[in-house]
């Protein structure tokens, strides 16, 4: 670990945070989770740069939120971060933090059509910075962590300040600082809002491969799902850690009569079947014994609907075209222009002017202002019953 990385495991060492935090007008800020090995995602660290330090805390042994929240919640005190909507949904759920001001780096290359938005390729484009990829895939909640993990975590925001300033200056040069400058609005309110936490009617769902299942089957995956759910939680494992989805669909299609028969399904683990295997197959016992009229089947697909109204497929191309057309002319990506679900709002709102447009659920004023006109004359000006708007 470099001299300029401290590693803050308590509240005592978090004052040397604090004074580095009150001496700077910009802060960057990262964070690590666990969701690719844990059952949880539960924040793991918080990276962040200030005053030309860099410090790496651990929200696992002690609560950095009364040494941040006064500083990341201060608007006049601008947070860099680097694909922000993830991190600053965790800084709000575990620390109860809600960033006052934000410059995100992604947000900003991808105003400028750089051709890859990822911080390793950013850093490496505009400063000459390689980073080590080595680590992507860590277990953030792993105790004690090696020097060189918390030195990984480190790169995440140290060279964010000066990364952020060449992107502020290609967007001022190139007039989009206000687009990008709204998008980070919207990044800050969205990391405010619930998340959903309905969970599927059915999971058997999403095992693409259980629609060709039989009735009892089914009932034997769900019985599955249930079952590795429950040990994924009580050991905090990531679901696939414990046991993958073909092999939870080979048990259910087979279902064994035996812990050895269990182990001996292509892909089961056999660890697992010994350790737990005999819930399973309880499970899979009662299953066996309903009658055929209570088997609950693969869920059938949703009604298609009515076929769609011609006129509005017709408005869509027409908008989708100059969509198109204005993301070649600004040499951006099409979706960062307009995304095709909210064009597809606008035909469904029939906006009469601009200020209707960008009443318009996710529109943006900057799209309003670089093509409202053009989508507006598209909306309105050809053919069909639609001709006759303003």
């Amino acid at each position: 670990m470099s001299r300029t990385t401290v590693y803050v495991e308590t509240s005592g060492e978090a004052g040397s945070v604090e004074r580095a935090l009150a001496r700077a007008r910009t802060v960057a800020v990262d964070c690590e989770a666990a969701g690719y090995h844990r059952y949880s995602d539960r924040l793991c660290l918080v990276q962040l740069s200030a005053a030309g330090r860099t410090f790496v805390l651990d929200p696992l042994a002690f609560d950095p939120a009364p040494h941040l929240k006064p500083f990341l919640e201060d608007p006049g005190r601008l947070t860099i971060m680097h694909g922000a909507a993830y991190d600053l949904r965790l800084l709000h759920r575990d620390l109860g933090i809600r960033v006052g001001a934000l410059a995100d780096t992604q947000v900003a290359a991808s105003f400028l059509g750089e051709p890859g938005v990822g911080l390793q390729a950013l850093l490496e484009r505009h400063l000459g910075v390689k980073v080590s990829k080595k680590y992507q895939r860590a277990d953030w909640a792993a105790r004690p962590l090696p020097a060189d993990m918390i030195e990984y975590a480190a790169n995440d925001t140290r060279h964010l300040h000066r990364l952020a300033d060449v992107l502020q200056a290609r967007l001022e040069e190139a007039g989009r600082l206000a687009w990008a400058g709204e998008e980070y609005r919207r990044l800050l309110d969205g990391s405010l809002e619930e998340e959903d936490d309905a969970t599927e009617a059915d999971p058997v769902t999403r095992f693409k491969a259980a629609r060709r299942l039989d009735d009892r089957s089914v009932a034997a995956l769900r019985e599955a799902i249930a079952w590795r759910e429950g040990i994924a939680k009580r050991r905090d494992r990531a679901l696939f850690r414990v046991a993958s989805d073909a092999a939870l669909l080979a048990a259910a299609r087979a279902r064994p009569p035996s812990v050895a028969a269990l182990a001996a399904v292509q892909g089961f683990p056999s660890r697992l079947a010994h350790q737990e295997g005999r819930a399973l197959l309880r499970g899979f016992a009662r299953v066996e014994a309903l009658p055929a009229r209570e088997l609950v089947p693969y869920p059938r697909p949703p009604a298609r609907g009515t076929r769609p109204d011609p006129a509005e497929e017709a408005a869509f191309e027409r908008v989708k075209e100059v969509r198109n057309r204005v993301a070649g002319r600004l040499g951006l990506d099409r979706g960062r222009v307009m995304a095709n679900q909210v064009l597809r709002g606008v035909v469904a709102a029939m906006p009469g002017d601009r200020a209707a447009l960008e009443a318009v659920a996710e529109v943006r004023r900057w799209q309003v202002d670089v093509m409202g006109g053009e989508l507006l004359g598209a909306l309105w000006q050809r053919g069909g019953s639609r001709a006759a708007g303003p």
